[in-house]
């Protein structure tokens, strides 16, 4: 605002300015003025069509509000927002704290299931055991 009124002083000088501010305001006023009667006469002649008019509206504003959601996002964002389910570990590295929504977290184990015990460390010089079906 202070640079707009530094250039219009610039432009109009200090005699014309007030008068300048003046014409804006009144100008701006009635315009608002219009609008607003204009709402209002649409409404008197309209009545509950007008409602009707604007439910359809309405809906499309609905249709497009997820587009309006991906403003500000980034490709980083994104991904974690829509295939990581919320899990940013993968870009933090922070693996030990899963995030309260993170991939998996609706899977529930079948009831009775216990997992199996992770096996034993090798002891030294002891060979790995081999899978040849794996290898």
């Amino acid at each position: 605002m202070v640079i707009l009124v530094v250039a219009a002083l610039m432009i109009l000088g200090p005699e014309r300015l007030p008068g300048a501010i003046r014409w804006t305001a009144q100008s701006l006023r009635q315009v608002r003025d219009y609008a607003s009667g204009a709402t209002s006469q649409l409404r008197s002649e309209l009545g509950p069509e007008l409602d009707e008019l604007r439910k359809p509206l309405e809906e499309l504003n609905e249709l497009r509000r997820p587009f309006n959601d991906l403003r500000g996002m980034t490709p980083r964002s994104m991904v974690t927002k829509h295939l990581l389910d919320g899990d940013d570990s993968l870009f933090t590295g922070k693996f030990d704290k899963p995030t309260s929504k993170s991939i998996g977290s609706e899977y529930a184990p079948p009831p009775g299931y216990t997992p199996p015990e992770p096996p034993k460390p090798l002891a030294r010089n002891e060979k790995p055991p081999i899978d040849f079906d794996a290898t």
